[in-house]
């Protein structure tokens, strides 16, 4: 039986089977043929600053600016990609209806995908939401249920975007307005036909889709962008970043991620190459396009997948992905803790350079590119950590976080499909607590807790299979109980099970000798751990306490495994960790 889940800030699920579909005749009730949803706009959101009375978007006269929409790169008719999902914002001027107040409407919403994907907002001062229905081509139908945060009080760090205004008949305020994506599951394999609306008061839809960018890829590398940071700046610099492969395929494409940022950024142009050896390539860098172009303007909060490119991209390997700033960009997401070189190059675009030369600066971080995925391949496998899966005291560029040991075993067996591997570990990351708010530039990148990231940063992902949960040591460090770390373990397993994930926990692992690593907080990891292994909540265990614990002294890592911190393993530990992991665990 499928679940209902209802997350702590925003609720996907899909409730019920599928029932076969019954005609409106047939309940009682006449309804209208479903229509596109810009047929059924009957509500204003967006003013014109110099005209703000005629916007109404919340019954009280205030609305949207069309001026900080456009300096976000959200412009009439735009095509916006955020977390996977093609959406358009509403090709219409400012004072003419531009969404729809959700009432039970029939929508004609066609394709075929893992998800739908809804562009909202609620106006109400609180969450905004209910259950609608999904109906298919063949006739079958799904429920889901779709909540909508508040756009001046819903969370910042699950955000599509925040603009910097609100609009009132009696001047501007100085306050933030908030849009968000919203995705609820799709049954598997079928072509959805219309979904009917919730008849939800305060609930406002301003475009929906099918997510299909996640068909027919693997996901071979990908991070998670921790934050919102100060970088160079950068003025007509060509950045030039090196990422380690798992799976292998026929084709690429790329996706550069503007989470978080209140202002577009233009990408000139890209290339992908293998790598040589540092900032030197195996050939010439290949040209990537978007849309036929040579770059693209990725608006804030968005995201641009490059064009499949028929290029071998090969198995546990390092590529090159270089992409041109033309303009300055002293801001950016980032992944703040690569453990991997990557380049800067004087001014120009040297994309297409094949040597050294131009290459003059060294990063650490990981800005603006998110993933790279490889054409067909059995899908992947998702990672969801903090610092120990993210590598924190692994030898840098040296590619051994536990994630690249396992995406290697995998590679040389074949009791398994040979998954992508997934790294989305984030240092300092908390499974119920934003470190970075989710705003704003900030000089933390640990990134907003793993309640909050997990939409972007696990479901949306290509082709993803099976996911692994292992975080909370953090939490438990710095003074979350193990009751509550547990209603949120429980959480993220019930979201991913209700999407079709496979989910998997890992037991969190010994830290005596890390000064917050006390008696009290060992205690609570007992708690946490035990529930883990005999709670029946995931559908796997991977118990990575018991492989690196010292049987002498459980609340402490075992020296080999020790990278001398006490909290994180090193080289070897981290390999014990990967070469624990029973394959068949990850079979959906």
């Amino acid at each position: 039986m499928r679940r209902c889940v209802r997350g702590i800030l925003v609720v996907v699920a899909l409730c019920g089977s599928l029932v076969p579909a019954v005609s409106a005749r047939a309940v009682g009730e006449e309804r209208a043929a479903p229509v596109p949803l810009e047929r059924l706009f009957d509500n204003v959101a967006v003013s014109d600053d110099s005209r703000p009375s005629e916007a109404d978007f919340d019954g009280s006269g205030a609305s949207l600016s069309a001026q900080d929409l456009t300096a976000a790169g959200w412009t009439p008719g735009r095509a916006l990609t955020v977390q996977g999902a093609r959406l358009a914002w509403p090709k219409r001027h400012p004072g003419e209806r531009d969404n729809v107040r959700a009432a039970g409407q029939d929508v004609r919403v066609t394709g075929r995908g893992d998800a739908l994907a809804f562009l909202v907002a609620g106006t109400g001062g609180t969450e905004a939401g209910g259950p609608g229905t999904i109906t298919y081509a063949d006739g079958s139908r799904s429920g889901y249920r779709l909540i909508a945060p508040d756009w001046r009080t819903g969370p910042l760090a699950t955000k599509a975007v925040a603009l910097p205004h609100i609009n009132t008949p009696g001047g501007q305020l100085a306050q933030q307005a908030r849009l968000y994506v919203v995705t609820v599951p799709l049954a598997p394999g079928r072509a959805v036909a219309s979904v009917r609306l919730p008849s939800a008061a305060g609930l406002h839809v301003f475009a929906m889709s099918v997510r299909t960018a996640t068909r027919g890829w693997t996901g071979s590398w990908t991070t998670a962008a921790g934050g919102y940071a100060a970088v160079g700046p950068w003025t007509d610099r060509t950045l030039r970043l090196v990422v380690h492969t798992s799976a292998g395929g026929p084709r690429v494409r790329v996706r550069f991620d503007n989470a978080f940022a209140s202002d577009p950024v233009r990408i000139g142009s890209a290339t992908v190459a293998a790598q040589a050896s540092g900032v030197a390539s195996r050939g010439a860098p290949v040209a990537l396009a978007f849309g036929g172009a040579a770059g693209v303007t990725v608006p804030a909060g968005g995201q641009a997948y490059s064009d499949p490119l028929g290029f071998p991209v090969p198995a546990d390997a390092n590529l090159l992905v270089s992409f041109h700033l033309p303009g300055t960009v002293a801001a950016a997401p980032v992944h703040g803790l690569a453990q991997q070189r990557s380049y800067v190059s004087e001014p120009g675009d040297h994309t297409a350079d094949g040597a050294a030369g131009a290459y003059t600066s060294v990063i650490t971080r990981w800005p603006l590119l998110a993933g790279v995925d490889v054409g067909g391949g059995p899908g992947s496998v998702v990672l969801l950590g903090d610092s120990i899966t993210d590598g924190d005291k692994s030898t840098p560029d040296a590619n051994r976080r536990w994630p690249n040991v396992l995406a290697a075993r995998l590679l040389q067996q074949s009791a398994v499909p040979r998954y992508g591997v997934l790294n989305l570990g984030v240092s300092g990351n908390r499974v119920v607590t934003d470190r970075y708010p989710g705003d704003g530039v900030s000089t933390d990148t640990a990134g907003v807790s793993a309640l909050h990231r997990f939409d972007r940063d696990v479901l949306a992902q290509p082709s993803a299979r099976t996911a692994v949960v292992f975080e909370g040591v953090n939490d438990l460090r710095w003074g979350t109980s193990a009751e509550q770390l547990i209603t949120g373990l429980r959480e993220l397993a019930a979201r991913g099970q209700a999407r079709g994930l496979r989910m998997l926990a890992a037991t969190i692992l010994p830290c005596e000798g890390e000064a917050r690593c006390t008696a009290a907080v060992d205690a609570e990891r007992g708690v946490v751990n035990e529930w883990i292994r005999e709670g029946g909540v995931f559908d796997g265990v991977l118990d990575f306490d018991a492989v690196v614990r010292d049987p002498q002294r459980p609340s402490r890592m075992l020296l080999a495994y020790d990278s001398g911190d006490h909290l994180h393993p090193g080289d070897t530990g981290l390999a014990a960790l990967a070469d624990s992991v029973d394959l068949g665990l990850l079979r959906p």
